[in-house]
């Protein structure tokens, strides 16, 4: 696989996984390399980030997972950027999942696919569902690096270092050469008014430190996000002078250089 392939886990819902996947796809895009974000969740949530009408199953990921998939890939552009190509999720990848746990190589159907008709672009971001199910483990097994948000309230934070004992056996028990690393934790949803975040965010560095993984800058809480989102924009779109989407640049720079070491 020539491209970088990011999978954006979490085991929980509402972290901003998607905020993370558009955002960060957008401020690659404007770096000049090629994107693909692929939606894996049955929630759909790309379609509302990235202001695209919901499509059938057969021009969805649905299709590129299905058994008889022969290399057609439906990809759609957003926000009217060459550089982003979206593959649309569908509430069928639900049954799709429990279809893969009984099929042959079914934790490695993604891979197959990427490795068997692969996609001309610089980047592959995975936006993946909130449960650690059979469509995480096709992340997984597809993925060169995994970046995971965190939500800060506790039972997020606790749930980021069960993920990263996930990842670990996971990556051992599907054989993976090279196992995929952690790129960073993406604290998010951050609001300095409330103390709890304020609280956790401080104890975030040495929970980094102790599981040896990278700590992002915060991405705060805003209203604006969901501004953005309501008309299906990035913020960077929607109000490029905002300071959140300052936010985003030093993943993006690191992923530019992964993408340059290909």
């Amino acid at each position: 696989m020539a491209q970088v392939v990011i999978a954006i886990l979490a085991n929980a819902g509402g972290v901003g996984k998607s905020t993370l996947a558009t955002h960060l796809a957008y401020e690659i895009s404007q770096r000049k390399s090629k994107v693909a974000l692929l939606d894996l969740d049955p929630q759909r949530s790309l379609d509302v980030f990235c202001g695209l009408e919901s499509v059938e199953a057969p021009k969805t990921i649905v299709n590129v997972l299905s058994k008889d998939f022969k290399g057609s890939w439906n990809l759609v552009s957003a926000w009217d950027e060459a550089n982003v190509e979206v593959c649309q999720g569908h509430p069928l990848l639900a049954d799709v999942a429990n279809e893969l746990v009984t099929r042959k190589r079914g934790e490695y159907t993604l891979s197959d696919r990427l490795n068997k008709y692969p996609l001309p672009h610089d980047l592959i971001i995975l936006d993946c569902p909130a449960t650690l199910g059979m469509l995480n483990v096709n992340a997984l097994a597809a993925s060169t690096h995994v970046l995971v948000p965190i939500q800060l309230e506790m039972k997020a934070i606790s749930g980021s270092a069960e993920l990263v004992e996930w990842c670990i056996t996971t990556s051992e028990e599907l054989q993976l050469d090279p196992k995929p690393p952690i790129l960073g934790f993406v604290p998010s949803m951050y609001d300095d008014a409330v103390a709890m975040h304020r609280q956790y965010y401080n104890q975030l560095p040495d929970i980094a430190q102790q599981l040896d993984i990278k700590l992002y800058p915060k991405i705060r809480n805003s209203n604006e996000f969901k501004n953005a989102s309501a008309h299906g924009l990035p913020l960077q779109k929607y109000r490029a002078r905002h300071p959140a989407c300052m936010e985003f640049k030093q993943i993006a720079k690191d992923v530019i250089a992964l993408i340059k070491e290909k």
